[in-house]
């Protein structure tokens, strides 16, 4: 989907695939909130979503390398998914949902997960979007201030219902 440079190689941005899955888990389960809800003894139900996620195009999920120099692959240190959806609202404005966005802790301040958003932006305008939208967790301090220094304002009160 994109190559850039960074420190350490080159990062890619590219579609998940099945194999991806333990990698995408051990980066939603490392921090605290995620450590209490994701895990990879049971890799079932992640290959599930994975299954529903690549079968609907309106949804995508993107994993980020970091590609030593002279090698063609490396490690998965990045991941977030990417949803297009039609609303009513706004006079019928489609929108993007931005979620699961993570950075391996090691590569945090490095610029990576300002480039996955921008390109996740920049597709969603390339969709028609006329607004992209997450959430994250009101303890997540540091991602607040991430996601405003990208533009994004507070503008909203999510509410979550566990089902």
């Amino acid at each position: 989907m994109f190559t850039a440079g960074v420190d350490g190689g080159t990062f890619r941005l590219r579609h998940a695939t099945r194999a991806d899955l333990p990698a995408l888990v051990h980066l939603l389960a490392d921090d605290a909130l995620g450590a209490g809800r994701e895990t990879a003894r049971d890799m079932e139900p992640y290959e599930r979503a994975f299954d529903a996620i690549e079968a609907d195009p309106a949804h995508l999920l993107a994993v980020g390398e970091l590609v030593p120099p002279g090698a063609e692959a490396g490690p998965v240190v990045a991941t977030f998914q990417l949803s297009f959806l039609p609303g009513i609202s706004r006079q019928g404005a489609w929108r993007s949902q931005l979620e699961g966005v993570r950075v391996a802790a090691s590569l945090r301040g490095q610029g990576i997960g300002k480039l996955m958003v921008g390109w996740a932006v920049q597709e969603s305008r390339n969709h028609g979007c006329r607004l992209m939208q997450l959430t994250t967790h009101k303890s997540r301090t540091a991602a607040h201030r991430f996601y405003e220094q990208l533009g994004f304002e507070a503008s909203h009160v999510g509410m979550k219902l566990e089902l």
